[in-house]
């Protein structure tokens, strides 16, 4: 599991942005758009779900795009062109259902934007009418405009600064579309949580089926360990096994925010022995 490419696609105070292409000729010869896989930079990380943003099944290529935040993916960011993955598990998950909604409404926001692209690239060619709206917080923080921009018919982008496009969040233009016309058969929607919460409350006046990707901590993968848990519909569910596609206005939003925290304080003291290794390995140089 080679990396045969790699690409900083944004690159601000907060986080980088990173493209991996690597090999895998198994994942690649079978995944599906909407599906992920759990992957190791090395024996010292954690297991990372990323979607699978692209796969090239002749070449046995697979493209994963991802922020650096945590330890684990500040990790797999340092890697380069030439090294090796410790491990990588997949395709995980159930596919998107891929169907002729007639007019579909896809929304994307931050780093979800690059789960978006291999969506609407399906949902295009299965003969759909897209309506794609991107979110970023500023104009640096944008990815993939040009690439999802050739599957959707129309494209709109927002900024919480102005910077590009409409100056807001996702939410103001797709309300505006919706009260102009709401003959939507569905609205897909992959982003942080809170704005996937905002996202389906947006929708469910108008009772267009929405379906959200959700990106909850998983650790085995498996359905085993239950860390990815989450109540749809006043049923729990697994993100790794059941999702990672859910129904928006079915999902407790809330809950699954709450569960994004707990492992906060492990993850900052992660991040502060990375930093400490760092600087040891500056002064030996």
């Amino acid at each position: 599991m080679k990396i045969v490419y790699k690409k900083v696609l944004s690159d601000t105070k907060e986080a980088r942005i990173v493209e991996l292409r690597f090999e895998s000729s198994t994942i690649a010869s079978s995944v599906e758009p909407g599906q992920f896989i759990l992957l190791m930079a090395s024996a010292c990380g954690e297991r990372v779900p990323l979607t699978v943003v692209d796969s090239d099944p002749k070449k046995g290529i697979l493209t994963i795009i991802f922020q650096e935040i945590g330890y684990s993916t500040k990790l797999l960011g340092s890697l380069e062109t030439g090294d090796l993955l410790y491990s990588v598990v997949g395709p995980l998950g159930h596919a998107t259902p891929i169907e002729n909604y007639g007019k579909i409404l896809i929304v994307g926001g931050g780093v979800g934007i690059a789960e978006i692209l291999p969506i609407v690239r399906a949902f295009k060619e299965g003969g759909n009418h897209i309506t794609t709206i991107l979110g970023a917080k500023t104009k640096d923080h944008m990815i993939l405009q040009d690439e999802i921009g050739q599957y959707s018919d129309e494209l709109i982008l927002t900024t919480d600064d102005g910077g590009l496009g409409e100056k807001g969040f996702v939410s103001g233009p797709l309300a505006k579309i919706l009260e102009k016309d709401s003959d939507f058969g569905l609205v897909y929607c992959v982003g942080p949580v809170p704005m996937m919460k905002v996202v389906s409350n947006v929708t469910k006046p108008y009772n267009i089926k929405t379906i959200v990707c959700l990106n909850a901590i998983m650790l085995d993968g498996t359905g085993m360990c239950g860390s990815c848990r989450l109540t749809e519909d006043g049923k729990i569910k697994f993100c790794c096994v059941d999702g990672p596609d859910f129904d928006g206005h079915l999902v407790d939003f809330d809950e699954l925010m709450q569960r994004q925290k707990r492992f906060l304080k492990e993850e900052a003291q992660a991040l502060r022995k990375l930093h400490e290794c760092k600087l040891k390995a500056q002064i030996k140089e």
